[in-house]
């Protein structure tokens, strides 16, 4: 499949799990903007049935290759980006995964076991990076457990394999030239953007500024009834050009780290 198609049918999705990014994406267009995606992001476990490998699997086919690697270590997190050469407009794809053997006993128990439950050849399946949830009908309680321990394990739980947000280069807009400028004209449509360490996460020395939207809430079928919970949300970033004149291509770790709290969970 062509990273085209790819893009294509993980938007499809996105948007219907966050109809707000819809809204924010037509407001940009609205005001005569062009959006270019700067990269997609997706959330999993390092076991070995669904770690980065197996997802990556698709866009490795489509022609990408690995380039950073990334640690949190307070999120317990790994994750690596790759791009598709030669077309320096293609999006980044950003894969993270939750590591199972530095947080609790409980949470990996869990989490091992609902992996061991999943049909057999599941990880092999091309269409995996689409699945959504893949763990069953979720319980509501058990996803306020780890969400108090992993709020990032306690979203893959619920919604599985898809994208947990795409991002607007701001560096393709025409008329907003900072990140700034972006997050003023967000706010004055009512967006409500994640403030953990501050608007902007980032700067130019660092080559790299982001800010995002909070998640959506959704109202998403547990066993125990139908509960709104956040979903996913829409990320915006300016790049810097390096010494070489080249843009900065990669992430910054400290950055990130922030802007995974953007699908916590808060008052809607």
């Amino acid at each position: 499949m062509q990273a085209d198609q790819i893009f294509d049918h993980l938007w499809s999705d996105y948007i219907k799990q966050n109809p707000e990014v819809k809204r924010v994406y037509d407001s940009f267009i609205s005001a005569g903007e062009e959006v270019v995606n700067d990269h997609i992001a997706f959330r999993t476990f390092d076991h070995e049935r669904i770690n980065i490998d197996k997802l990556a699997r698709v866009f490795l086919q489509a022609g990408y290759v690995p380039k950073g690697e990334y640690y949190f270590e307070e999120k317990k997190l790994f994750a690596r980006h790759y791009e598709l050469p030669g077309k320096s407009e293609a999006p980044r794809v950003f894969i993270s995964e939750l590591q199972l053997d530095k947080c609790s006993s409980w949470l990996k128990q869990e989490i091992t076991q609902m992996i061991d439950a999943l049909p057999e050849g599941l990880e092999h399946e091309d269409d995996l990076i689409y699945k959504g949830g893949v763990f069953g009908l979720p319980s509501y309680e058990l996803y306020k457990k780890l969400r108090e321990e992993s709020e990032y394990a306690a979203w893959v739980y619920v919604y599985g394999f898809r994208a947990n947000h795409f991002t607007v280069s701001v560096n393709h807009l025409k008329s907003m030239k900072s990140l700034q400028a972006v997050n003023e004209f967000l706010k004055g449509k009512g967006f409500i953007l994640n403030s953990s360490g501050g608007e902007i996460k980032g700067n130019p020395l660092e080559l790299l500024e982001q800010s995002s939207t909070m998640a959506g809430h959704l109202d998403v079928e547990f066993a125990e009834g139908t509960y709104r919970i956040p979903s996913c949300y829409y990320e915006f970033a300016l790049r810097y050009k390096m010494e070489d004149g080249e843009l900065y291509s990669g992430f910054i770790a400290k950055s990130a780290d922030k802007i995974f709290e953007s699908t916590n969970f808060y008052s809607s």
